[in-house]
């Protein structure tokens, strides 16, 4: 199964959903949340556990400024709307997700990260929720879900100070589960283990 803003691939039989776009950045614009909810849907039954990952660079770079920029109230209650049900379709996947990341981690991307059962973090990785330095806050669940995993204080640091934290302080945190070289290939390995403990 292929779609334009995501692919879904087979390594060793295991399926990984690649966030994918033009400039690599891997934005979840309200066309590719639209694609991982439908994806979501076709998966559930189907497999035995779900990788989320993006590209060496970015796992995700966040929602797309130019749809938030453009939002007036209604349309913004229900942007939010969508990116929920998109993170708590995640969250209730009747098989376990882990999200590899690599690279940049921000905003909506960070959101999604946070809705899936593990979290397993490249050395490049970087984590952030930099609305707060545009004046904004994320409706897609992260203020709930961050604060469940990293404590009240190191949540607000990353919401109001819009602070970013490197692979190594996400772990110790707890915010990812494990760095390793190759965050793909570990879960694809390890997965008869991480389905044990989920």
């Amino acid at each position: 199964m292929s779609q334009k803003l995501l692919n879904i691939e087979q390594i060793n039989g295991n399926h990984v959903l690649r966030l994918r776009s033009d400039d690599g950045m891997n934005r979840l614009t309200t066309a590719c949340v639209m694609e991982l909810m439908t994806s979501l849907d076709a998966l559930a039954g189907q497999v035995r556990a779900l990788i989320i990952t993006g590209n060496q660079n970015f796992f995700s770079a966040g929602a797309d400024l130019h749809e938030i920029a453009a939002l007036s109230g209604p349309s913004g209650i229900e942007f939010s709307q969508m990116g929920q049900r998109l993170m708590n379709s995640v969250e209730s996947f009747p098989a376990l997700v882990c999200a590899t990341i690599s690279g940049y981690c921000m905003g909506g991307g960070l959101d999604l990260a946070l809705a899936c059962h593990r979290r397993i973090a490249s050395r490049n990785a970087i984590f952030g929720h930099r609305g707060a330095a545009l004046g904004l806050i994320t409706g897609w669940g992260g203020t709930q879900r961050l604060p469940r995993l990293v404590g009240k204080s190191t949540a607000l640091q990353m919401f109001v100070a819009a602070e970013q934290i490197t692979a190594s302080h996400a772990l110790r945190v707890g915010l990812v589960d494990a760095i390793v070289e190759d965050p793909v290939q570990y879960c694809v390995h390890e997965l008869p283990a991480l389905i044990t403990s989920h």
